[in-house]
């Protein structure tokens, strides 16, 4: 069956001004520094995620967005009008709690049009929509009379969803609704999401910890780190070309090296033997090369690689389609991955010499 959705489908050619800008925004708690003067535009139908280590504010961002919190200092202006003081109610925003929130004695119709009744439309307007609702988040139509608490986990995760599209916001805000749920379960909730987000063309704003979901799903992502959002880019950006140390390691393993710049002009490593030859040029003090596993290769002689360092092949893991490899170089691990076609077949505890180009490291900051 067809769903007849309407939903005002963003047009982001029309206007160059984001849906949402946060100027200055800054919230304290007492002496507490929960979120430190974010300056932010979130574009019309994107889909933007904000990430960080638990305790990094992101949370906080999102419940001033709701209008859950006030901000200490700063604005929230929605289509050029401040919103500071406008409480959730009036906001055009919905948000979708991690715990969900939903009515435990309620059917699965019941808690999808609950928007709709508290806006006084009829029983029979109420079940169209809730049905319509229903088909977009893969829900059958034989749950409209089933009682929410008899779903699954991932169930009632599409009933939350459904329900936060029957109030017809302008920006849908979640608050990491994916963590409780199993990992395969998690990763088809995700690519549902993104094909939702694409379909209705609205603005969503995603809170999460986990790096995997914010690449899967986003348009761009913010990484927040100690209040602070420290780097805002597409996902490639913020993978390939991360601003500092942190950005870089949160986005996933890396190997990172410390290196300091010779009197000659090379650049020698701190905690790894040796001297490396860059692409870019590092800072005259200590700064750090980041070089992702996947482009660290096992080497027959050292001209094969701008780079290379000897080591013992410690340990293996499977990661399906690759292998991952941890090499000891000295008192260091480096990590190698390779397909299972490029697998090492030497075996265990034995020496390995293995290399990168200078054009695949970054150099960061710390």
């Amino acid at each position: 069956m067809t769903s007849t959705l309407q939903f005002r489908h963003a047009d982001k050619a029309v206007s160059g001004r984001p849906i949402l800008q946060l100027v200055g925004l800054r919230k304290t708690f007492e002496s507490f520094v929960a979120v430190e003067t974010i300056d932010l535009d979130v574009r019309e139908g994107e889909f933007f995620t904000i990430v960080g280590p638990s305790g990094s504010g992101k949370t906080t961002v999102l419940r001033m967005l709701a209008g859950m919190e006030r901000p200490t200092s700063g604005d929230i202006v929605l289509r050029g009008e401040r919103v500071n003081d406008l409480p959730p109610n009036r906001r055009p925003t919905c948000l979708v709690f991690q715990s969900l929130a939903l009515f435990p004695h309620k059917t699965v119709g019941d808690n999808i049009a609950f928007p709709l009744k508290m806006r006084g439309e009829g029983k029979a307007t109420r079940r169209a929509r809730a049905l319509e609702l229903m088909r977009m988040v893969r829900l059958p139509e034989s749950y409209l009379d089933k009682n929410v608490m008899k779903c699954s986990g991932g169930e009632r995760q599409r009933v939350a969803l459904a329900r936060a599209f029957a109030y017809d916001p302008e920006i849908l805000l979640f608050d990491e609704p994916l963590s409780a749920i199993d990992y395969k379960l998690r990763k088809t909730l995700e690519k549902e999401l993104k094909d939702i987000h694409k379909d209705t063309g609205k603005t969503f704003i995603y809170i999460t910890h986990s790096l995997e979901e914010a690449m899967v799903m986003s348009d761009r992502i913010g990484v927040m780190r100690a209040g602070r959002l420290v780097q805002v880019g597409t996902p490639e950006e913020i993978y390939n070309r991360p601003k500092d140390k942190f950005v870089s390691e949160f986005m996933g393993e890396v190997n990172v090296i410390g290196v300091r710049r010779r009197p000659d002009g090379g650049h020698e490593g701190v905690d790894l033997p040796g001297t490396f030859t860059l692409s870019v040029d590092a800072p005259a003090g200590d700064a750090f090369v980041v070089v992702r596993p996947e482009v660290v290769r096992f080497l027959d002689k050292p001209e094969d690689a701008d780079n290379h360092l000897s080591g013992i092949v410690y340990n293996e893991y499977s990661l399906g389609s690759r292998m991952q490899y941890q090499v000891r170089v000295g008192d260091k691990v480096v990590i190698v991955e390779q397909s299972r076609r490029n697998a090492w077949t030497g075996g265990l505890d034995q020496p390995v010499l293995i290399g990168w180009d200078a054009r695949d490291a970054i150099v960061v900051e710390a």
